[in-house]
């Protein structure tokens, strides 16, 4: 079964409301949709959500790298070839995470349609009876975070992430104010998005140690994890690192150092699932939990990320809270009492409205 042809979109979806972390501000999502259809007329879909802060890519860079270096690369190939596909998007250019996973995400959805069976089954099965998913708060007021995370609550939700990073007084408030506003049960997260500097973060945490936090995500600089392992070794609580890691090798120093407790694995840092698995299993085999998370992804990006956080145990978080996060998404996603809901349909499990997408599309190309 060939590969016969790559169509690219580059589309920006609207958010409900704008997502503010440490770094940046959000009032749209820019994302970019692949479309890879083999020779019987089967079509898989794929998605890059790049970062500059997090995956060192642009919007406009990943369409044009998918245009012009990777998409080619998969013409005429089998779908299920996804390692020698990995290796010679690997030889041609080095990192451009997201702009690979738009291809792996694609190559996956279209194994499970051509084998019939989710993409979950083809990667480990079902590890997980059920994803309970988190809501995501945003940079705001204590006053107006602490009223979100209370409506939250009251519509089902038990997993609260919120985001800070600004200004440490600001934000002990913030913690604060988000865990009085919850029942004791609910669980809290805090997101700082390398908004720290060590110092810092140590005196954010020690003046929140009552506040119940189940973890600490990249209190510091992605790159600075001696920073990471001095706050963990000071604070004894538990740490994640998020931008820290994007493959192997920062993940082998970070357990080397002893600098996180749990590591976040993001589809857009690995380069897609299958790099993800890798991380997922070198994580395992250390004794390190993992959380499957997002950087706002429509539909697309999201299954993607559920089948994958269903098939492996190691994974005991998740953040596939995109599609909750958008006006309108390329497909239909089911949210039932806090939990994402997966079927058994092949490949990605969702009915993407491709219409919709050639409709919003701002960028375009097709490689056959």
């Amino acid at each position: 079964m060939k590969i016969i042809k790559v169509e690219v979109f580059g589309i920006k979806l609207d958010l409900k409301k704008p997502f503010i972390v440490s770094y940046d501000r959000y009032d749209d999502m820019p994302t970019i949709i692949t479309r890879i259809e083999t020779e019987d007329g089967t079509v898989g879909w794929g998605e890059a959500v790049p970062d500059q802060h997090v995956t060192s890519e642009t919007w406009e860079s990943t369409f044009q790298i998918l245009k012009n270096e990777l998409a080619v690369l998969v013409m005429g190939e089998n779908p299920f070839n996804i390692n020698s596909i990995h290796q010679k998007m690997n030889e041609k250019i080095l990192d451009a995470p997201s702009a690979k996973a738009a291809i792996d995400i694609a190559l996956y959805d279209l194994m499970g349609k051509l084998s019939n069976q989710p993409v979950y089954r083809l990667i480990g099965g079902r590890s997980h009876k059920e994803l309970q998913i988190p809501q995501v708060i945003s940079i705001l007021s204590p006053e107006k975070m602490a009223e979100e995370a209370e409506q939250i609550v009251s519509e089902g939700y038990h997993h609260i992430k919120i985001k800070v990073g600004t200004d440490a007084e600001t934000d002990i408030k913030r913690i604060r104010a988000v865990r009085e506003a919850i029942p004791a049960e609910a669980k809290l997260r805090v997101d700082a998005n390398q908004g720290w500097k060590t110092a810092e973060a140590i005196y954010v945490i020690n003046q929140t140690r009552d506040c119940n936090v189940g973890w600490y995500e990249q209190p510091v600089k992605a790159n600075d994890h001696l920073s990471l392992a001095e706050i963990r070794k000071a604070t004894n609580v538990n740490i994640m690192a998020d931008e820290g890691i994007h493959g192997p090798h920062e993940l082998l120093n970070i357990i080397q150092l002893r600098a996180a407790d749990m590591v976040n694995i993001k589809l857009m840092k690995t380069g897609g699932i299958y790099p993800a698995l890798a991380l997922a299993n070198l994580a395992e085999a250390a004794g390190m939990p993992c959380q499957f998370g997002s950087m706002v992804e429509s539909a697309i990006g999201t299954m993607a990320g559920a089948h994958l956080s269903l098939s492996q145990t190691i994974i005991e978080s998740n953040e596939m809270v995109g599609p909750l996060m958008f006006s309108e998404d390329v497909a239909e996603t089911k949210y039932i009492n806090g939990t994402l809901e997966i079927t058994d349909t092949p490949g990605l499990g969702i009915k993407v409205n491709e219409s919709m997408i050639r409709e919003k599309a701002i960028l375009h190309c097709t490689v056959n």
